[in-house]
C-alpha cells in the first residue's frame, strides 16, 4: 500500500539523492535548468514532493521560494508550504472573478537560485505578456533561475487524441512536447489505480462532495491504468532520447506533416507526427500549400479557422510551421522535403472513398509513388471519437 502523498518514483533516487542531482545541475549552470514532476492524474503528490524538494535545498544552503503554487485545500501539502519564502501571486480579475498567477517579474526582481512553479499547462489571463505558464518557466530559466515544476500527462500536447479516445475527455490546456523533451529531469510519480482511487475516497484529492462525480467520470479505474501507462512510457521515452542524443550521430532525418485545409480532423496528424519527431529526436514540421482554389475568397470561414487553430497548436507544440503556396500540393511538399532533410511524411487519407483516390490517382497516392526515396505514414482522418483504443 502506498500511505499518505508517498508515491514511489519511476527512473529515479531516494528522496535526498534526488534532491543531491538536482543541486548538482545547478551549480553546473549558468541557464537555469528546468525539473519536471510529471504524474498520472491529479491527487499522485506532484505538489507535495516539489515542496519537499524545496525543503531539502534549502537545508543545504540553495535559495528557493516558491513561485505559484496551488495546495487545492489539501492540509498535508498547506502544511510544506510553511517555512518556505513565497512570492505573493500576481492578483488579476477576470470574468469578474478574482484570481491569482504567478507573478514572473517578481520572481525575476527577487532573483532566487530555484523556483517552485505548480500547474505548468496553465493558460494566463489576457494582458500577461505569456499565454501560456510553460512560457513563464521559460523565460525564468533563460534569466538563470532553475525551476522545478509540475504537470499530469494528460496535458502533453501529442497525445491529446490519445486520451480523449481513452477518457472522453478534451484537454485544452497543453504543454509541448518539446518543453518535455529538452527539460534536464523528468521524474515521473506512479502510483496504483487502486491506490489513487482509495485516496480519492478518502478526501485527499476532491471535497467530499465531488468524490462521486470523479469517480463515474474521470476517475474510473481503466482511465486511470491507461494515463498511468502513459506516464511511465513518457518518462522512459524522454530518457531514451537522452540518450540518443549523446550517443548517436547527428544528422537523423527530419518529419513533416501535411495539414490540409478541409481536413476533418488535422490534429491527429500533428500529434502523430509529433509523436514521431520526439522518439527520433529530431526536427518537424508542419507545412501547409494554398492552392490557387483555396484563395481568401473562396476558402470558408469555419475551413479557415479550423486551419489556423491546427497551425497555432502546431507551432505550440513545438513544430516550425511552413506555409507555400502552389497549383501543385504534392510538388510543393516533396521540394520542400527533400531541400530540407525529411525522411518522414505524414498525410492524411482524403475524404474521398479508398477507391476513388485509387481510381483518380488523388493528392495521396501521388506523393507514395513519387515519394520513393522518403517513408510516407497515411493517417486516418474520421473525426476522434472517445473509444478506448488499443495498444499505443
Amino acid at each position: 500500500m502506498i500511505s499518505d502523498d508517498e508515491s514511489p518514483m519511476s527512473h529515479d533516487a531516494p528522496n535526498h539523492a534526488r534532491a543531491d542531482d538536482f543541486l548538482t545541475l545547478v551549480r553546473r549552470a549558468q541557464r537555469g535548468r528546468i525539473k519536471v514532476y510529471i504524474g498520472s492524474s491529479a491527487g499522485v503528490g506532484k505538489t507535495f514532493r516539489m515542496l519537499q524538494e524545496a525543503h531539502q535545498l534549502v537545508a543545504r544552503g540553495v535559495d528557493v521560494v516558491i513561485g505559484f503554487v496551488e495546495t487545492h485545500g489539501r492540509p498535508e501539502t498547506a502544511e510544506l508550504v510553511e517555512g518556505l519564502e513565497v512570492i505573493p501571486p500576481k492578483k488579476v480579475r477576470y470574468h469578474d472573478i478574482d484570481i491569482e498567477e504567478l507573478d514572473v517579474d517578481a520572481v525575476l526582481a527577487r532573483k532566487p537560485a530555484v523556483v517552485i512553479v505548480d500547474e505548468l499547462p496553465h493558460t494566463n489571463p489576457p494582458g500577461f505578456r505569456h499565454r501560456w505558464r510553460y512560457e513563464d518557466v521559460e523565460e525564468l530559466a533563460d534569466a538563470g533561475i532553475h525551476v522545478i515544476c509540475a504537470m499530469n500527462v494528460q496535458h502533453l500536447g501529442s497525445l491529446g487524441e490519445l486520451v480523449f479516445r481513452a477518457t472522453g475527455v478534451r484537454v485544452h490546456e497543453t504543454v509541448p512536447d518539446a518543453f518535455l523533451r529538452d527539460a534536464d529531469q523528468v521524474v515521473n510519480l506512479d502510483i496504483s489505480a487502486e491506490d489513487l482511487i482509495e485516496r480519492l475516497r478518502a478526501g485527499k484529492i476532491y471535497p467530499q462532495e465531488r468524490v462521486e462525480q470523479a469517480l463515474s467520470s474521470f476517475f474510473r479505474p481503466e482511465n486511470l491504468e491507461t494515463l498511468r501507462e502513459l506516464a511511465l512510457r513518457e518518462v522512459a521515452e524522454s530518457i531514451d532520447r537522452r540518450q540518443v542524443s549523446r550517443h548517436e550521430p547527428q544528422g537523423i532525418g527530419k518529419v513533416m506533416a501535411c495539414v490540409a485545409s478541409r481536413s476533418p480532423n488535422p490534429g491527429r496528424i500533428v500529434e502523430r507526427a509529433s509523436r514521431i519527431a520526439g522518439r527520433l529526436n529530431t526536427h518537424w514540421y508542419v507545412v501547409h500549400v494554398k492552392t490557387p482554389q483555396e484563395s481568401g475568397y473562396r476558402l470558408d470561414s469555419e475551413a479557415e479557422r479550423k486551419l489556423h487553430d491546427v497551425l497555432e497548436m502546431a507551432q505550440r507544440m513545438g513544430a516550425e510551421v511552413v506555409k507555400l503556396e502552389g497549383a501543385d500540393v504534392v510538388a510543393s511538399l516533396l521540394a520542400f522535403a527533400r531541400g530540407h532533410g525529411v525522411e518522414h511524411i505524414l498525410m492524411g487519407r482524403s475524404l474521398r472513398s479508398r477507391w476513388q483516390e485509387v481510381w483518380r490517382e488523388g493528392p495521396l497516392i501521388r506523393l507514395i509513388r513519387a515519394a520513393d526515396d522518403i517513408d510516407v505514414q497515411v493517417v486516418p482522418m474520421s473525426p476522434a471519437s472517445p473509444n478506448r483504443p488499443g495498444p499505443a
